[in-house]
């Protein structure tokens, strides 16, 4: 009996002598005070150090309400995360002479255009893995995020897409970049779709027997999933609706667990062997890693880390004198990271079911810092302050916001009249429509037309502002305007969480 509960010790948490204090002795209290200090219902973590799992093990809650727990196996998005898996695909099939990372996109798609003639014709596989495009990140997420648009339909408005930054020139996220490499795939392969390739050729071959290239409707077909949750806008935990992406399948739909990310980190750290076996060529690894862009370059105020830049689908930077590699991943209501450090043949999964919290990086950093002989600070305590004081000062804007639209709207006479001028029909060249119309006496309803399940209601305020709330808290709440001019209503202002895109949308009326 004692050998068997020492084996079930040793499955979950493997501590040689050579571990750090930090990871020995306090880990577990500071992750159960990080969750608790930032609102995380459920953390599953798992580190591997020289070939061994030194931690692999859920915390907390996958649901508030049924307490259901956390395991090692509780599957999370990845988010973003998922486009290494992407990187990786492309770098073996460019790896065997089944296409060359320099293609030209038009190469495989003759009518796919760029805002620029020029970077059309110049934009090649590699382009779209590196964010190089000159657009601003998170730009056009807005009308991709959760749309009922097809990856056909992502990639023909890409066109619209006007760039901030020269070509090549500086670096600008792109989750619809990460689509369009994604579908140079079946062009290659004799129809094999992404999910079909990453499927094949890295989960099944890793052993990742509980992870998913797609996600829609995974809460259906999985019970052991963690709900997503979020305390934007409101400070209190509120359950958000899964993730609708896989037409952005390439760039986030992955959907994993820690068991599996554990495969992964081996894969990564052993030279693309697992168990012993080849499953990629080294070359294949060394080519996702090379830096295609720099994204920093100055002394970070914070972390040991001086020169950053990103590969095909993944973070590089100096740490403490060691070379780190990362990637984080978003999604409605969870937040991961995934973290692999050659050098001391060490890796670190951490995911997480709150969006709006900074523990999950935090934690890395630690378990960084830990490993890499960086002197202690209190990783979460160092932001912790400035997030509550920020979030405060939001909930209580919003509270007053919304007082101001109460208060207005019952004594503002000529308020049907405005009522009546700014229901219509409105247009983006990028998004497409959205539908404004009465939602009461005193408010507008927005509906959006490839979003069927958001809607936004608007309510007048003082100044000719309107208090401008979702549905769905995870695309906000703001302040937005009508432009009126001579006394008719030209266009509406909306805007989402910068969690979705920085930048407002101007629709103009048109009916």
């Amino acid at each position: 009996m004692k050998y068997i509960f020492w084996m079930f010790l040793c499955s979950t948490f493997l501590l040689g002598n050579a571990q750090p204090a930090f990871v020995k002795d306090s880990v577990d209290v500071y992750i159960q005070k990080g969750m608790q200090d930032w609102q995380v219902p459920g953390l599953a973590i798992v580190i591997v150090k020289d070939g061994k799992v030194i931690l692999r093990k859920g915390y907390g809650v996958k649901d508030i309400i049924t307490k259901s727990p956390v395991d090692e196996n509780t599957l999370f998005f990845i988010a973003s995360n998922s486009k290494l898996f992407t990187g990786t695909a492309l770098a073996n099939l460019d790896f065997e002479k089944r296409l060359n990372l320099n293609d030209p996109i038009t190469k495989y798609f003759p009518d796919y255009k760029l805002f620029s003639p020029t970077s059309t014709a110049l934009v090649s596989i590699k382009d779209m893995l590196t964010h190089r495009i000159g657009t601003k990140t998170f730009q056009g997420d807005f009308t991709f995020w959760n749309s009922t648009l097809t990856r056909a339909q992502i990639m023909q408005k890409m066109r619209y897409l006007k760039p901030i930054n020269s070509f090549r020139d500086a670096y600008g996220y792109c989750n619809s970049c990460f689509l369009t490499a994604g579908e140079v795939i079946p062009k290659v392969t004799g129809g094999i779709s992404w999910e079909e390739y990453i499927t094949k050729n890295i989960l099944k071959p890793l052993q990742m027997r509980g992870s998913y290239a797609l996600s829609n409707g995974i809460a259906s077909r999985e019970t052991n999933i963690a709900t997503p949750y979020t305390t934007s806008y409101s400070n209190q935990l509120r359950t958000v609706p899964y993730d609708q992406w896989d037409n952005l399948g390439p760039a986030a739909s992955i959907v994993s667990n820690v068991t599996d990310l554990t495969n992964w980190l081996q894969f990564q750290l052993d030279s693309g062997k697992f168990k012993g076996q080849q499953i990629m060529p080294w070359p294949v690894l060394q080519k996702t890693r090379d830096l295609q862009i720099i994204t920093g370059s100055r002394k970070n105020a914070r972390f040991p880390m001086h020169f950053r830049g990103y590969g095909l689908g993944v973070n590089s930077a100096d740490y403490n004198g060691k070379q780190i590699y990362w990637h984080t991943g978003g999604a409605a209501g969870m937040v991961s990271n995934v973290c692999f450090v050659p050098e001391e043949n060490l890796g670190i999964a951490i995911l997480t079911n709150n969006d709006n919290q900074n523990f999950f990086e935090s934690l890395r950093y630690q378990l960084l810092d830990s490993y890499l002989g960086v002197p202690y600070i209190n990783r979460s305590n160092e932001v912790l302050n400035g997030f509550l004081q920020e979030m405060q000062q939001q909930v209580k804007e919003i509270a007053q916001w919304k007082k101001e639209a109460n208060d207005f709207a019952p004594l503002y006479d000529s308020l049907p009249l405005i009522l009546q001028a700014a229901k219509g029909k409105y247009q983006h060249p990028l998004y497409g429509t959205i539908q404004i119309s009465a939602n009461d006496r005193y408010s507008l309803k927005v509906n959006f037309q490839h979003h069927p399940q958001l809607e936004a209601i608007l309510t007048p305020m003082v100044n000719q502002e309107w208090l401008l709330e979702y549905n769905n808290i995870e695309y906000g709440v703001f302040k937005t305007k009508f432009n009126v001019v001579a006394k008719k209503v030209k266009s509406v202002f909306l805007k989402a969480n910068d969690f979705v895109e920085y930048d407002s949308y101007e629709f103009v009326k048109v009916k």
